[in-house]
């Protein structure tokens, strides 16, 4: 069982978009897949038409009172399920601060799913939190989608430097080029400097288009409703590089 997390200091970035559809292409390829929605908004459930609803919410969920392969709910797509978002999400960061090992939590709920799933996808909340680092001692990779904005570089730095000062050495950083607009020359001159400066950086960006923002309309991941979108095939190249790595 592999962990990847779809995380970014700054929101608004297509983290979300992008865990629903890398972990879609996972499941179409027959790899057991798992989505964990763990950000309070839900956007990861409502784009699978689950209701964000954790029976005991977070408190009972940390404490071990719930487990987790009873919460799981299953998607209208094969090998493909969803463990939903809660709205006490919000509080995790209290919930996980009142027990012993805080940052070890995520990993030992998860642990009783390994023989079960394949890949698991973590759509994380975006800030730096406690959540975060339990995020960061949990996952094997860490998705880091960027615009190719200087504000969106700042936080890729800020990210770095804090897996650096706190040694995290057991998760690999793997940012990627996300909403990507090649009709703007900065986006291009941006893409081209990092490509150079940054090489743990994907090579396949994926674009800002329509069809991304129609999943909400449709309420499921791309290729839910699209076989030939230029955005899914951006997708299914940057999981193929994700395996790679």
């Amino acid at each position: 069982m592999k962990i990847v997390a779809l995380y970014s200091i700054k929101g608004g970035v297509g983290k979300t978009s992008s865990a629903v559809n890398l972990a879609f292409i996972a499941a179409s390829q027959g790899y057991r897949t798992l989505v964990w929605d763990l950000d309070p908004q839900g956007a990861s459930s409502y784009y699978f038409r689950i209701k964000p609803k954790v029976k005991g919410g977070s408190k009972d969920l940390i404490a071990g009172k719930r487990e987790l392969d009873g919460l799981i709910k299953g998607t209208d797509f094969n090998n493909l399920d969803l463990l939903p978002a809660d709205f006490s999400f919000r509080n995790l960061d209290l919930v996980l601060d009142a027990k012993k090992k805080p940052t070890q939590q995520l990993k030992k709920l998860l642990k009783p799913l390994a023989e079960d799933y394949d890949y698991i996808f973590l759509d994380c909340p975006p800030n730096i939190s406690l959540l975060s680092e339990a995020v960061f001692a949990t996952a094997d990779i860490l998705l880091s989608p960027i615009i190719p904005t200087t504000l969106s570089l700042r936080t890729l730095e800020q990210l770095k430097e804090f897996i650096a000062e706190n040694d995290l050495k057991n998760v690999a950083l793997v940012p990627f080029f996300s909403m990507v607009d090649r009709r703007k020359n900065m986006h291009k001159e941006m893409m081209d400097s990092l490509a150079k400066t940054h090489p743990e950086i994907l090579k396949t960006p994926i674009p800002y288009a329509s069809d991304i923002e129609r999943m909400g309309l449709e309420r499921m991941p791309l290729g839910g409703f699209s076989t030939k979108s230029r955005s899914l095939q951006a997708y299914q190249t940057l999981w193929q590089e994700i395996l790679g790595r």
